[in-house]
């Protein structure tokens, strides 16, 4: 098998419930390296209340928790809660029982401790390269249905600029210098693109240097865009 790029990692934040304080602190201390945020919790309780305020991409947890059992608060999360999270569950027991509640509950993987991180971090990997992947595309054809709206050579720059630096509620977070450091444009370009874009309602501006990109608003590209 090609070796896993680790580094799509690092825009994902991973939630991770175990009740040994020390497995806890190394596990994290070593997935911290490769996510953009590792939320590490001893219990549940503590595990919901990161989930509701915060985006989490990947939960890993151990199943046989102190007081707690890690499928039933899955469970919970999917069923009562509304929260269908992509999730990695750990045990220290090769317990049928818990691999067909697993499978049914459609749990993403399925590890067993002592935990191999290598292992942890393909698994994580193999999860998230899905959701990488229909993002670039998603992008790819955001371009061309924005591209389509313009037909200035510096605009088409503009746009891929944009585009690669929204962010996870695609917001757009620079100043007209800021983009004019990164590509080589005049202000007044700038300036009239952004106008262009408002007016097609696809780039709202917030508050300075703040921007929201509304995809839903691209013109299809097989229609002609008057200028």
């Amino acid at each position: 098998m090609n070796k896993r790029n680790l580094d799509i990692l690092g825009n994902f934040n991973i939630l991770y419930i175990e009740d040994e304080p020390e497995l806890l602190k190394h596990t994290a201390g070593v997935l911290e390296d490769f996510v953009k945020n590792i939320f590490a919790v001893l219990t549940c309780k503590e595990a919901l209340s990161v989930i509701r305020k915060n985006r989490v991409d990947i939960i890993i947890i151990d199943i046989n928790l102190k007081y707690e059992n890690g499928i039933e608060f899955l469970k919970e999360l999917k069923y009562d809660l509304g929260y269908d999270i992509p999730s990695i569950v750990a045990t220290a027991y090769t317990d049928t029982d818990y691999l067909i509640d697993a499978i049914k509950l459609k749990v993403e993987d399925y590890i067993v401790k002592p935990i191999n991180l290598k292992d942890l971090l393909n698994a994580i990997h193999d999860i998230l390269l899905p959701i990488v992947q229909e993002k670039e595309i998603n992008n790819s054809y955001n371009m061309i249905k924005t591209i389509s709206a313009v037909t200035d050579g510096k605009q088409v720059e503009l746009v891929k600029f944009i585009l690669k630096n929204l962010d996870d509620e695609s917001m757009f977070n620079y100043s007209y210098g800021d983009i004019m450091s990164h590509v080589s444009v005049s202000k007044p370009t700038v300036i009239k693109f952004f106008r262009q874009l408002s007016e097609k309602g696809i780039l709202t501006k917030i508050q300075n240097k703040k921007y929201f990109f509304n995809e839903s608003n691209l013109p299809d590209p097989s229609e002609e865009i008057d200028e």
